[in-house]
């Protein structure tokens, strides 16, 4: 039942803000919405229409806290961006020190910002990576146990093998996790029935996440460097972030 009051007032309202924000900069970077199979395929494809999707899902069904992460993180960023560029720019205009040097708009508090910003942004796009695995987990168990829909695990298991071949932050998390998992169930005290349901599971999940995916014709797949999230301490926006359009 869709709720609106309490605490799922507030969870909604999250999800509304993070879809809206996402539609502002999906439709600035492929105009209005069109039907044909290429643009279908090439939004598909896009950063930013896979949180938007998920982020639907997540705003309609019963509430799971956990899922916000992500949202929360990018917003951090975004918030921080902004303030740099825009808020503290209006507020402390460009001038001149008392030596005659001049002095950057928003002040030393900008060049704080970008530094914080700088240092942290690799930081917080694991911690997203780890925290999506998670994620996934509690949606899997969740579904076995009846708690959220069964469509939810194999939704989020498709967005997540799109983040997989995307972001190297989140190849990175998996494959280590899949080693943490391979040393457990490689440990003389873990049961042969264990090791064997886990090397099934593995094996099927590597099926799953290696199948190709499908491109336009002449439209490149993204390579592993340019999979990676962009850094918006160097000026552009992060592509699963909805602070700045794409620039890749």
């Amino acid at each position: 039942m869709f709720s609106w009051t309490g605490y799922e007032l507030w969870y909604r309202i999250a999800y509304l803000g993070a879809i809206v924000s996402y539609g502002v900069v999906i439709y600035k970077s492929f105009g209005v919405p069109r039907t044909d199979r290429a643009y279908v395929q090439r939004a598909l494809m896009d950063e930013n229409v896979q949180y938007l999707v998920i982020a639907m899902y997540w705003c309609w069904i019963k509430p799971i806290a956990l899922t916000l992460t992500p949202y929360v993180t990018f917003s951090l960023f975004h918030l921080l961006t902004f303030t740099r560029t825009t808020i503290l720019p209006s507020i402390i205009p460009a001038g001149q020190a008392s030596n005659g040097s001049p002095t950057p708009a928003g002040g030393s508090l900008t060049k704080s910002i970008q530094a914080w910003v700088k240092e942290n942004y690799d930081r917080a796009m694991r911690f997203v990576s780890y925290a999506e695995v998670v994620i996934f987990v509690r949606v899997l168990v969740g579904a076995l146990l009846f708690k959220n829909s069964l469509i939810a695990p194999l939704l989020y298991a498709h967005f997540l093998r799109l983040r997989f071949y995307m972001s190297s932050f989140t190849r990175a998390a998996f494959l280590h996790v899949r080693s943490e998992l391979d040393q457990l169930t490689q440990h003389e005290s873990c049961p042969p029935a264990v090791r064997k349901g886990y090397l099934m599971l593995m094996d099927l999940v590597t099926r799953y996440a290696s199948t190709v995916l499908s491109f336009n014709k002449g439209q490149p797949a993204p390579s592993a460097s340019s999979s990676a999230r962009t850094n918006p301490a160097s000026g552009t926006g992060s592509p699963a972030d909805p602070t700045k359009l794409k620039t890749r």
